[in-house]
């Protein structure tokens, strides 16, 4: 599978399912570093329905910058207007990560249980809405800003660039390169 935002720019996705890809994370949209405003990815209709068109199977993601758990359920709320009338057979995700800029709103991360609350709140509103609800981090997010334990009701897609993942739990989907090389994505 592949994952992709408005940063791969206009993808010819006949190649991408020619070349053997099954499945594409798709990125729905953001909510802004700075100004807590949402965003829809500039190329998310064009590239849910070329998916689609050709054969791929999709889900969804939604780069989550929440510092409250209102602000991830306006996030959930916001996707799935965004994903009403598309035929996601994968999950719709929840992607926070922080981000160390000055100024910006996840410069500090929200506590432990914050976090939790904050994933629980967009996965069971996705998961209300008839959709798999899934939640995305890397080992240190995965060990330092979430407890695990108050998750297991979803499933967990891991972003760890190695051969082999050395992640301590059960995760549910592995992101292992941010620099692979697919025909028909620049």
């Amino acid at each position: 599978g592949v994952d992709v935002s408005s940063h791969q720019k206009q993808i010819d996705w006949a190649q991408v399912a020619a070349s053997g890809v099954d499945f594409a994370m798709i990125r729905a949209g953001y909510r802004g570093y700075y100004n807590p405003t949402l965003n829809k990815d500039a190329y998310f209709d064009y590239n849910i329905q070329q998916a689609l068109d050709n054969g791929l199977e999709v889900g969804v993601y939604f780069f989550s910058q929440a510092i409250t758990v209102e602000e991830a359920q306006e996030e959930a709320a916001y996707v799935i207007e965004q994903v009403k009338d598309c035929d996601l057979t994968y999950p719709v995700v929840f992607d926070w990560e922080r981000q160390n800029y000055a100024g910006s709103r996840t410069q500090t991360v929200p506590s432990v249980s914050t976090m939790c609350k904050m994933a629980n709140a967009f996965c069971a509103d996705i998961t209300a809405a008839g959709y798999e609800a899934m939640v995305y981090f890397n080992p240190s997010e995965g060990y330092s800003q979430y407890d695990l334990s108050k998750l297991m009701d979803y499933s967990f897609w891991l972003a760890q660039y190695n051969n082999l993942p050395t992640f301590y739990y059960d995760f549910d989907m592995w992101q292992y390169t941010s620099s692979g090389r697919v025909s028909g994505i620049s």
